[in-house]
């Protein structure tokens, strides 16, 4: 008897065009990870299927508030950050929400919105020395090190704005209540200690939840990823905002706050008339083998 197996066996055939372990869908039926989408559209709030749909579980009671309490903190910064100031531009023009809210997830990168990531392998990438937790204090003694030589910027410290992040203190303390400071966040603060003592340099908001989505289990990959999903509703919020309570084509800066340090501005020099330009091009390649070269 001939079945789908043996044909695959024989003829090597995939039929299956796209795979996926993230959602079943059949006749009416849809499964997330192994759950009825019905029971979880019950029993779940946002945060916990944001952990089912990254991590392939669901969360635990506090690392479900654990997780939530990592998108608050990320919710949004005011018109400070490059990606806002360009939702809202984009906005002024007359672009649609989802036109607008794509340049500004565009406008994310290595300098912005680009440190949890980063600060998430750093940490994940130093905890995996460790033998005991005793060898963290030495580990991030010769991180620090290791970045000062090669004059390189630790992702997750300092910031433009704050001395120290308030966002960050409240959410190392929600973790610490909810039991969910691990080794990272230990790395983490024992790193801040040293910057504090040497550059005055505490952990920001990406460096905090950097430490304590690495002790949640989540893979570093997932930094930006988590990021945007919490800064998501602040940016709808400000390009609704543009778009209702501002002028359209909003005018950014006046004239003589543009320097300019080019070359100084000149006239042209008189050139000919049109007609004695051509004429004296035509008279130089009649002279060549191939005058139709002009």
């Amino acid at each position: 008897m001939i079945t789908e197996k043996s044909l695959k066996e024989t003829f090597k055939i995939d039929f299956y065009r796209w795979k996926t372990a993230i959602t079943f869908i059949g006749k009416n039926c849809i499964a997330t990870r192994g759950y009825f989408l019905e029971d979880l559209i019950e029993n779940v709030n946002f945060a916990d299927i944001i952990f089912l749909l990254l991590t392939g579980n669901l969360p635990s009671q506090k690392e479900s508030k654990m997780l939530n309490a990592i998108l608050v903190s990320l919710c949004d910064h005011s018109i400070t950050p490059p990606s806002t100031q360009v939702a809202r531009l984009t906005a002024s023009t007359g672009s649609t929400l989802n036109a607008s809210v794509a340049a500004s997830l565009l406008a994310f990168g290595e300098k912005h919105a680009g440190a949890i990531e980063k600060a998430m392998r750093l940490f994940q990438n130093t905890i995996k020395l460790c033998e005991t937790e005793e060898d963290i204090p030495s580990l991030a003694k010769k991180t620090i090190k290791e970045h000062l030589q090669n004059a390189k910027k630790i992702p997750g410290y300092g910031h433009r704005y704050h001395h120290k992040d308030p966002r960050a203190a409240k959410i190392l303390k929600v973790a610490g209540k909810l039991e969910y400071a691990g080794p990272h966040t230990q790395l983490a603060k024992e790193i801040e200690k040293t910057l504090h003592k040497t550059k005055k340099i505490h952990l920001n908001i990406d460096g905090a939840n950097a430490a304590i989505l690495s002790d949640l289990g989540f893979h570093w990959s997932a930094g930006t990823g988590i990021f945007m999903i919490g800064r998501l509703p602040g940016l709808i919020a400000h390009i609704n905002e543009e778009k209702t309570q501002e002028k359209p084509f909003r005018k950014t800066l006046k004239l003589e706050e543009i320097q300019y340090y080019g070359k100084k501005p000149g006239k042209l020099r008189e050139s000919k008339n049109l007609d004695e330009t051509i004429q004296q091009y035509t008279k130089k390649y009649k002279k060549l083998k191939h005058p139709t070269a002009f």
